[in-house]
């Protein structure tokens, strides 16, 4: 668990869920992003109906049960685990007189602290004030939750005064630096393609170990943290294998489950890099209790990114933390590899997988390695 001062914000967890689904597993993951933006979550309320409320979001019994748990909490926020839109916001924090984040002003927050890069903080500061237009109707209280503190960082502490035409002004001059970021990636690929060197992406779910496995095979020192979104910038590595093949591999930003729209759109010219690839290796959480639903949601967003067409090959890692029954299990119920990262030896099949996908790719190229004198020969590019 990550560990949060006591300083701490305390947030309060409301979720509308259908009937049958369990909240155990959906607040879970909720609670882990409130956790990773550095808020304690302190309590929660669970509500099972078809659809939320058209402009409540709860109906109305369940927001007197909200007001009055909130308040024995001593919560300083509402975090919904969903995306509200404007009427349903304002509706909340009037009712509680405090500030409320949904679910994608809670995961743009982490995105505002992870962004290193320049890039990055382009992308980041786009999303969040297309996601802050539609709100700027509000004035005085309304207004002032929005500002500072947890889902307000980045543009939200120096542009929520603005009027919509400066923000409209500011997006459309942020839409030509990422064109411009689309266009050198572009041409950045273009040079790759012509070398000949075949590309794999490692794409997955949040916190499924991409950087590990990066570092892993390329001797590299990639942030590596137990949290979701440790890794937000795309990373790039060479490597030179045995007979001076070379091959490109990309670590990617992680996905998650209804990742905001204005996100994957910000973020395309990042993840287009991985259009030119000749195999994703689909990493997975092996010791994650929501297997299915993170192989679902990372199929989705390719699928939105018209991506499936790219060979896939589905590794499960941290299979060093299954039970032998487990992983027996799960071996007869998913055509995968499985791996630890953290054990370069049980990486010897999956290169063996990746060889001989590439071999079947257009292009021809073999990945080969050596198992006596090690994985690979790493080579840094930038990115």
């Amino acid at each position: 668990m990550i560990p949060l001062s006591p300083e701490a914000e305390r947030g309060f967890v409301l979720a509308v869920l259908a009937q049958g689904v369990d909240p155990g597993q959906e607040l879970a993951e909720v609670k882990e992003l409130a956790r990773t933006a550095g808020v304690d979550p302190v309590g929660e309320v669970v509500q099972h109906r078809a659809r939320p409320a058209q402009r409540t979001y709860v109906g109305k019994g369940k927001l007197e049960e909200l007001k009055q748990r909130f308040k024995e909490a001593g919560a300083e926020s509402l975090l919904v685990d969903d995306e509200l839109d404007p009427a349903q916001q304002r509706f909340l924090e009037n009712a509680l007189d405090a500030r409320v984040i949904d679910r994608t002003q809670l995961i743009l927050d982490i995105f505002a602290q992870r962004a290193q890069s320049r890039e990055g903080k382009i992308q980041v500061e786009l999303a969040q004030l297309r996601y802050l237009l539609p709100r700027l109707s509000g004035s005085g209280s309304e207004m002032s939750r929005l500002m500072g503190g947890i889902g307000g960082r980045g543009p939200g502490e120096t542009k929520l005064e603005v009027d919509r035409r400066r923000v409209r002004d500011r997006i459309h001059l942020l839409e030509k630096q990422i064109e411009q970021i689309r266009t050198s990636r572009r041409v950045q690929r273009t040079r790759r393609m012509r070398r000949d060197l075949p590309i794999i992406s490692i794409v997955g779910y949040t916190n499924a170990g991409k950087s590990t496995l990066l570092n892993a095979l390329t001797a590299s020192t990639v942030t590596v943290e137990d949290r979701m979104f440790a890794t937000l910038d795309p990373t790039s590595r060479r490597l030179r294998l045995p007979r001076d093949r070379e091959v490109i591999i990309n670590d990617t930003v992680g996905f998650i489950r209804d990742l905001p729209p204005d996100l994957i759109s910000a973020f395309r010219a990042t993840l287009e890099e991985m259009e030119g690839s000749n195999l994703l290796i689909h990493l997975v959480d092996a010791s994650s209790s929501q297997i299915d639903d993170h192989i679902a949601s990372v199929r989705k967003i390719l699928d939105d990114l018209n991506l499936s067409g790219i060979p896939r090959l589905l590794v499960f890692n941290k299979a060093d933390l299954l039970s032998a029954a487990d992983l027996e299990h799960m071996r007869r119920g998913f055509d995968a590899i499985f791996i630890s990262a953290l054990d370069h030896q049980s990486l010897l099949p999956m290169i063996d997988r990746v060889s001989e996908m590439l071999e079947a790719t257009a292009d021809q190229q073999t990945l080969s390695y050596q198992r006596d004198g090690g994985l690979v020969s790493p080579v840094r590019v930038t990115n």
